[in-house]
Order: structure tokens, then sequence, then C-alpha cells
């Protein structure tokens, strides 16, 4: 007879056999400080390779590094734990853009704190699923109090607000519509403005909702008659959604002014705050969300003004009553005798069944930072969003498209809008997106682009910085200015090469 078991090595966390070793139990938190230790070796070796925000050369030269370190990401036979850490993690950093490099601004992509990171590596170590109470008693409690706390943070007044973890704003704006959808009594029709994000249209295409009504902004921003006036014409239900922070400029909506527009209308108010959100921790600039907690539903990011591993997204109802329509029972997950016996309910928190721990990282960096600490990272993002402006308007050869009101900023080079009044708006666009392109495959900074229609934006293409490192300094902003003026000057110095194969000057 075999014993169970009898077969496995005597030291299953051996140094024979981290491979095979697991993460958890009494054993497992010393394999893996081990491992991370090599693993963290590794990518701080692969971050000197890299030298800068990004790897040099673009995507032909990234791929070749990335299948030289993994020449058969699937061999025959394992090279063993340590040296593959070593290989993908090394080759991972060397070929990464960090957000924590000052001169990388480019996207919503904030860097996190070592503080999260080290709670999501604790998270999963022991692996909970958050789709049943037995298989994550404390993280179900973790997260019932971080879910908490977001929704009295979004609605302060309203003790029947609650919250659900998604994985960030696509998600959350699609379980937003879908709430709405199951509460009206027709089929509802999405409003929003041409800058809110793409999820939104997306969404109602997913849902099967009839075709969104798009109203035209003319700042960036939903003006409130400009909304009246699209629900006049619309049939109803409404769902409108107002934006505090879009993703093109950084903007905040008239969230308090559209509120009243939508409640005289009965329409469903949610407000992407996916961006804007992190100012709610902020003592001096949570006022640009005024009237938040008037909206029925809200969608929050914490891996963007939060600055958590990827992913940390909620969702806010005003009442948690709203979430009733991702109930459901699974006999093995929440059987009614279970649940009658008070063993929480975790299958309707959320329309994914297995799902990681995301409030572990969320609750670390709570407990570490207090609200008034984020809000200080979050003033600080923001403040120099305000110094590269300035910086911006100091410089003859660089023009600013407006003042920032989170952390975006969007800027020209003079000579792109002299080449567009010379040879055509294509031309200039072209050189803005040269600057950037060039910029990028050099390896020296990541700068954002946007298209900004209207009297403002021309219809021209502009270069942005997303601004969520709190580390940046004055210093950092000056030497990526300066980088952008340069690589402005050279291509602008430089032959173009003309359709016959020949050279000639700018």
């Amino acid at each position: 007879m075999v014993t169970a078991g009898a077969d496995r090595p005597a030291t299953p966390n051996g140094p024979d056999d981290s491979a095979t070793g697991l993460a958890g139990g009494v054993d497992g938190p010393d394999l893996v400080r081990r491992l991370a230790a090599v693993a963290l070796e590794a990518a701080a070796a692969g971050a000197r390779d890299r030298g800068g925000p990004v790897p040099a050369g673009g995507p032909d030269a990234v791929a070749r590094a990335v299948r030289a370190a993994c020449p058969d990401v699937l061999p025959e036979d394992g090279t063993g734990a340590e040296a593959a850490l070593t290989a993908v993690a090394r080759a991972l950093a060397a070929g990464a853009a960090d957000p924590a490099d000052p001169l990388c601004a480019a996207h919503l992509h904030a860097p996190p704190l070592a503080v999260a990171a080290a709670a999501d590596l604790t998270a999963s170590t022991l692996n909970p699923s958050m789709d049943s109470w037995d298989q994550a008693p404390a993280a179900s409690e973790l997260e019932r109090l971080v879910t908490a706390a977001v929704a009295g943070m979004a609605y302060p007044d309203r003790p029947s607000a609650d919250a659900v973890v998604t994985t960030g704003a696509t998600e959350s704006n699609m379980v937003a519509l879908l709430l709405a959808r199951e509460r009206a009594v027709a089929p509802v029709r999405l409003v929003c403005s041409d800058e809110a994000h793409h999820s939104m249209p997306r969404a109602a295409w997913l849902l099967g909702l009839p075709t969104p009504v798009t109203v035209p902004t003319r700042d960036g921003r939903l003006h409130p008659d400009d909304l009246a006036a699209a629900l006049d014409r619309t049939p109803g239900p409404h769902v409108v959604t107002a934006t505090a922070g879009t993703t093109s400029r950084g903007v905040v909506d008239p969230v308090r002014a559209i509120a009243d527009v939508a409640a005289a209308y009965d329409a469903h108010l949610h407000v992407d705050a996916a961006y804007g959100g992190g100012v709610l921790f902020s003592d001096t600039r949570r006022g640009l969300l005024a009237g938040l907690d008037r909206a029925d539903t809200v969608a929050l990011d914490l891996h963007k003004l939060g600055w958590q591993p990827l992913a940390a997204g909620l969702l806010a109802v005003a009442d948690g009553t709203l979430l009733a329509p991702l109930s459901l029972r699974a006999d093995y997950l929440n059987a009614d005798d279970d649940t009658g016996a008070g063993l929480p309910d975790l299958l309707g928190r959320s329309f994914r069944t297995s799902r990681r721990p995301d409030a572990v990282k969320m609750a670390t960096t709570f407990l570490a930072l207090g609200r008034t600490g984020l809000g200080r990272l979050a003033d600080r993002c923001c403040a120099a969003a305000e110094d590269a402006a300035e910086q911006i308007d100091r410089r003859p050869g660089l023009r600013l498209l407006s003042r920032p009101e989170l952390s975006t900023v969007l800027f020209r080079p003079v000579a792109a809008d002299r080449l567009a009044d010379r040879a055509g708006d294509e031309a200039g666009d072209e050189l803005v997106a040269g600057i950037r392109r060039s910029l990028l495959t050099g390896g020296r900074a990541v700068l954002g682009r946007a298209t900004v229609p209207g009297p403002l934006g021309g219809g021209r293409l502009w270069l942005k910085l997303t601004l969520l490192n709190p580390h940046v300094t004055a210093a950092d902003l000056t030497r990526l200015l300066d980088l952008v003026e340069q690589s402005a000057d050279q291509l602008v110095r430089a032959p173009r090469r003309a359709t016959d194969g020949t050279s000639t000057p700018e």
C-alpha cells in the first residue's frame, strides 16, 4: 500500500526544491523571502541596464532582449527557480517603462508605493480567493473595512452607501451602467460628453443598450445647459455620466450643476472619478469634486492617485440596495444555510467569481499613511503639474494649453504651430508626434499625446504630461522640458526625406 504523500520530498521547501515549494504555510514565507531577494536583485540590475525611464531602441530591440533572456519560455526541463527569476526579472526591469522614473509621465499609470507592493506580495503568498468566506476569512473582512471607508469618503452623509472592489474604471463604469439598467423600467440611454472615457460607450454596447448620446464639449467639460438640451432631445430613462478627471486633459466636469440637471430629468447620475477621485484625500482640493455625493454611482481608481499596484478600482454606490442585481447563489460558494448561519456572502460583491484580494494592499496603505498622508501625496502631484505649467509659460519655445486642474499638463512646441501655419496642421502634428517617439525610442522620456478639438486646442496634437509621481522635483521637470525643446530643435533642423529618396532641407 502506498502511503499518501510518501513520494513527496521530506523538505518540500528545501533549497533543491525551491521551484516546487509553496508560498504559504509556516515554511513558505522563508522561501518567498529568499526568492524575492533574488528577483529584486535581478530587477535592480535590470533597471541599471535600462538606465532611464524606458528602454532605448523601440519594440524590436526590447523583443530581442526578452527573447535572449528567455530563448525557450517552455523548455523540456526547467532551469530552476533562481535562474528563472534572475532571467525574467532582469529582462522585465530592463525592458520596463518605469512610472517611478520622473521622466516617465505619459499615462494614468502611477508608481506604486513600496508598502502597497509589500502588502500585495503577502496577499499573493496566501492567495485568498474573494468568492467565498471559507477561502478568504480575514481578507473578506479587510475588504469590508476598505469598501466601507471608501463609501464613507464618497458619501459622507449616507449611512446606506456601499462600495465594491473592481479591476478599474472599465469594470466600474460597466457595473454602474448595469445597475442603472436593472433599476430602470425601460432601456436606459447613456448620455455623456465627448471627453468621457471610452469604456462608457463600450459598456453600453456590451450591455445591449441603445446608442449613447454624446454631448460635445467646449473646453473639455460637460456643460449643464448642453446636457439639458441633449436630454430634451432624447427619450428617457437616462444615465448621465460626468467625468471628474478626463483622460486627455485632466479636467473636472461641474458635478454639482450636472447633478441638478440629472435630478430634474430623473436620470441616474454616474460620476467617473477614476482619476480625480484621489483628491478626496486632500483637504485643499476635495472641493473640486463638490456635488459628488449626489451621484448614484461613483468610479474610483486607487492605482492612479492612490499609488497602488494594479489593479485597485472601486465602485461606490449611494445606496447599497443598488448592488442587488449582482446577487447570485451557487451552493458550493454561498449556500443559504451557510449565509443563514452567519458566513458572509462574497459572491454578490462582484460579477467576477475568482478574484484577487486587492483590498489587502489598500488597507495596508490606508493604515500606513492615513487620509492626510495620502492627501499630501495628491497635493504634491497637483503642485508638480502647476510647476510644470509655470515652467512652460516661461519658455518662448513652448505653448501651454491651459492651467492644470489636477495633474495633467498639455503643451506644444511653438515650432509645431509655425510649421502648421506654413504647411498645414498635419505637418505640425507630425513634429509633435516625432518629438514624442524620438524621446521614447531613445529611452530618454515617456510623454503622452492628445488631440484637442475646439478653439482652444485647434484640433491639433499636443504633448501631455500626467504627473502621478509624488516625488518628482522642479529639476526633473526642467530636464524633461529641456529634452522636449532639444528634440524639437533637432527634428526641425533635420532634413526631410523626399519621395524620390533625396534629402531636402526643412
